[in-house]
């Protein structure tokens, strides 16, 4: 009996024994999973980042700066193992829209937000005051002027960006070297852009200066451009100006055939006016400039920088599209002008109509 009782509490105790053990592994191993779990949570997190992009309207300009953000994005987080998680929405210039585009970002506590076109990036400013959600804009043609920055060196506060500031002189240099008689120039924007105004300021004190006449012509939407375009003919213009006016962008397919016939040569603040059929484009390169965006907005969450010394970056603006069509329709031969612009453009590039730049990659 002695003997039954002393084996059986050997194998009570050996039991005992493994269910500790067992515990004791278990607990361990729920703990490393835990720890585990934690760790690839925070590594997650740390390597997934969330981007609200809005753009101000569906032009070939801000198209194309967009995608070369997202695509720049890609790959550089394919290149450290990071991942940027994109929202992207187009307002299409409704000041409505653009508020609860942006609103909606801000309750998805996105990381960081862009702003395609001064409309954007000034909402953005103020949607984002009390949160400081870091804001990077794009293609904003004086951010200084608009208010959105204290300074291009040091911006001051939770925004910075990318500017596509135009040397107006440069585009009024090319009017003239084409043609030096040229007695009226039109001038077509829309008054409720604030990349056109500093832009339209420039061009008048220029031709002031020259003693030269100018007629200015705006609309806000596609019809009333095509208004101010006819009554630029009537009026019986030398060349048009047009700075990098996001309304006359939108109508630019609208209307190029109609200056183009009436033999008036439309000079303009991007390549992609060129595209859409206007005789010239001279600026920045936006591809180029999405891609300083993306590695403006890499900077800033995945090493720390700050927005407020973040310097805006700015761009040289030597380039000068000719549309070879355009220019063909206008009688200019395109080795002859492009001659006469070479002393005023680090570069002359041509390019022929369509709607996006994809079509002519």
């Amino acid at each position: 009996m002695k003997k039954f009782i002393s084996m059986l509490l050997s194998v009570m105790l050996i039991l005992s024994l493994t269910a500790c053990g067992s515990d004791a592994g278990n607990t361990a191993a729920d703990s490393a999973s835990d720890t585990d779990g934690g760790n690839s949570a925070v590594n997650e997190d740390a390597a997934t980042y969330s981007v609200g992009i809005c753009n101000y309207v569906d032009d070939a300009s801000l198209n194309q700066i967009v995608d070369n953000i997202e695509s720049r994005l890609k790959e550089l987080g394919d290149e450290n193992g990071i991942t940027f998680e994109i929202a992207y929405d187009n307002c299409n210039a409704d000041a409505n829209v653009m508020s609860q585009i942006i609103a909606n970002f801000e309750a998805d506590d996105v990381d960081l937000m862009v702003g395609v076109a001064t409309p954007v990036a000034m909402t953005m400013q103020s949607a984002t005051e009390e949160s400081q959600t870091p804001v990077v804009f794009a293609a904003v043609s004086d951010p200084v002027s608009a208010g959105l920055v204290a300074s291009l060196e040091a911006p001051g506060s939770n925004i910075t960006g990318t500017s596509d500031y135009l040397d107006t002189d440069a585009i009024m240099n090319l009017i003239f070297a084409a043609n030096p008689d040229a007695d009226k120039i039109g001038l077509l924007y829309d008054m409720g852009q604030d990349s056109s105004t500093t832009a339209i300021a420039q061009a008048k004190a220029y031709l002031d200066e020259k003693g030269v006449a100018y007629v200015e012509r705006t609309g806000t939407n596609v019809d009333e451009v095509m208004l101010a375009a006819e009554a630029l003919i009537a009026d019986e213009v030398d060349a048009i100006f047009t700075p990098s006016d996001n309304t006359i962008m939108n109508a630019q397919l609208s209307i190029y055939e109609t200056l183009t016939e009436a033999g008036i040569p439309q000079y303009t603040g991007a390549d992609s006016f060129a595209l859409n059929g206007a005789f010239l484009g001279y600026g920045v390169d936006y591809a180029n400039l999405g891609v300083e965006t993306a590695d403006m907005i890499y900077d800033i969450l995945v090493n720390g920088s700050s927005p407020a010394v973040t310097a805006v970056k700015t761009f040289d603006n030597g380039t000068a599209t000719i549309n070879t069509e355009t220019c063909e329709a206008l009688g200019f031969d395109f080795d002859e002008i492009s001659a006469l612009f070479a002393p005023y453009c680090t570069k002359v590039e041509s390019i022929t109509t369509a709607e996006s730049f994809d079509e002519v990659k």
